[in-house]
């Protein structure tokens, strides 16, 4: 995977502040997710190896339209590269 992490998308609350509930239908696909795997990092043209900052575990924000979906026994996932990554959440 080099420079590339596989994401599970967080599932957004059903119930949103306030007590609305908003219907499957009009609800938009999460910008969260948890880091599933992490590559061994990017190599430089000088061959060397920079690891990247994330590691498995890490819950991430990330843009509407980042990475490429993929289906791994029936389960739905996201490779991106580490550049897409908008921020890493505590």
């Amino acid at each position: 995977m080099h420079d590339r992490i596989l994401v599970k998308r967080m599932e957004e609350e059903e119930v949103r502040r306030g007590g609305i509930i908003i219907p499957d239908t009009a609800k938009e696909k999460p910008q969260e997710g948890k880091v599933m795997a992490v590559g061994t990092g990017r190599v430089t043209d000088e061959g060397k190896k920079i690891p990247l900052d994330v590691k498995a575990g890490d819950r991430i924000l990330f843009g509407k339209y980042s990475g490429s979906e993929v289906k791994i026994d029936g389960v739905e996932y996201l490779i991106m590269k580490e550049e897409d990554i908008l921020g890493i959440l505590d």
